[in-house]
């Protein structure tokens, strides 16, 4: 959540953003008394920062980028 945090009021700031997925994690939460797994919260807030223009890529491809 930090790392999404940091993200937005990058975008906000009209800042390039790459977010390296397999270098952050999260944790599981409870949402209306439901456990959901931290996979699955991971896997969703990779996918909104992707869906807003955010670069997600994994550590071997970022070290490719160079």
């Amino acid at each position: 959540m930090c790392v999404n945090a940091t993200i937005r009021a990058t975008k906000d700031l009209d800042f390039d953003c790459i977010v390296i997925g397999d270098a952050c994690a999260s944790k599981n939460l409870k949402y209306k008394g439901e456990l959901v797994g931290a996979v699955k919260v991971h896997q969703s807030f990779l996918t909104a920062m992707s869906y807003f223009d955010v670069h997600v890529t994994d550590a071997e491809n970022f070290l490719l980028l160079e």
